[in-house]
């Protein structure tokens, strides 16, 4: 497991899932989910904003995590939450464009988590320096 990695991903999703629910059209754009005007419509910011706040929170877990118990249950739950937002996305969205970017999106995050669980960080201190 490379935990920095690991962290590194719990931040940036911390930090994403707050900005959201601070300013849901930061997802609702480039979902295709704004009004013909841009502005995001009352019924999808209360849709959006829980699922800020879930990202919020398994970000912060796997920022926070005391150890590697912890960290890799929050890396779970945060695949899993990728997951299945790439499974409803995919046919929630209004158009092709906006599912594929959605899935591409969620999968890829999902996968950068799986690579920090599968990943062996490097051990700089048992390399021999010339």
């Amino acid at each position: 497991m490379h935990q920095s990695l690991l962290r590194l991903t719990g931040a940036a999703t911390a930090v994403y899932g707050l900005a959201v629910a601070r300013r849901p059209a930061l997802l609702a754009r480039p979902s295709g989910l704004t009004a013909p005007d841009g502005s995001v419509p009352a019924p999808v910011a209360a849709c959006l904003r829980p699922l800020a706040l879930r990202d919020a929170a398994c970000g912060l877990a796997m920022a926070l995590a005391p150890n590697d118990t912890a960290l890799r249950t929050a890396t779970a739950l945060r695949i899993a939450s990728d997951l299945g937002d790439a499974a409803l996305l995919a046919t929630a969205l209004p158009t092709r464009r906006h599912r594929v970017m959605a899935v591409v999106v969620s999968v890829g995050w999902g996968a950068l988590s799986v690579v920090g669980l599968l990943a062996r960080p490097r051990n700089l201190s048992a390399r021999q320096v010339s």
